[in-house]
């Protein structure tokens, strides 16, 4: 296994310990005498870390491979589903927000696969960067909000409605490309016909 595909099942593996440390009940809301917040903000931070560092040192050494390409995305989506359902759990994050920013992600990468099978890569839009961006923000914001910087609530929340807004517009976008993906003579079509009905004007 090269060092990409590494990077991408440690990320894997700190999914279930981020999940023990923001939701587990320690004396004192400490772990060796460090708050729990930071220890999970900090375990959240690397692993988005390693999904920066696997796809930059793929590109750059070119071991990007079939399992990474498959194991990356499942990664990103456990890590981000994990952190957003315990935010819910600890009552820092709205569940209708949680479950349209999951069902977005989920919808994207079933949309992308179908289309990879018909032999078409669909990039990533744009704003589902800005979405990825938001989303480290809002999360690592709420986390430390439930610790001892309470201030970060109002920033963890703003983000958020940023990622709501951003999933739902660039899935939109997805979808419209998929469509045109299945239906690719639709839009030469309707080409023509407008510059038919401005030639006739």
């Amino acid at each position: 296994m090269n060092l990409p595909n590494s990077l991408t099942v440690t990320r894997i593996f700190l999914v279930p310990l981020l999940v023990v440390v923001l939701l587990t009940k320690f004396e004192g809301r400490q772990i060796l005498g460090v708050p729990k917040e930071f220890v999970g903000a900090a375990i959240f931070a690397l692993a988005s870390l390693t999904d920066w560092a696997d796809g930059y040192l793929a590109r750059r050494r070119k071991q990007i491979t079939p399992l990474g390409q498959v194991i990356d995305p499942l990664a990103d989506k456990l890590l981000t589903s994990a952190a957003l359902i315990s935010l819910v759990q600890m009552d820092l994050a709205q569940s209708w927000m949680v479950a349209v920013i999951i069902g977005r992600e989920f919808a994207v990468t079933t949309l992308r696969s179908l289309a990879y099978a018909r032999g078409v890569v669909m990039p990533a839009s744009p704003l589902g960067k800005i979405k990825m961006v938001a989303q480290v923000v809002a999360i690592l914001a709420l986390i430390l909000a439930h610790g001892q910087m309470p201030g970060t609530f109002l920033i963890g929340q703003a983000a958020l409605w940023v990622v709501v807004a951003t999933a739902l517009v660039s899935g939109a976008d997805y979808f419209r490309r998929f469509n045109a993906i299945l239906n690719p003579r639709v839009a030469p079509i309707a080409a023509g016909r407008r510059s038919t009905d401005r030639k006739a004007g």
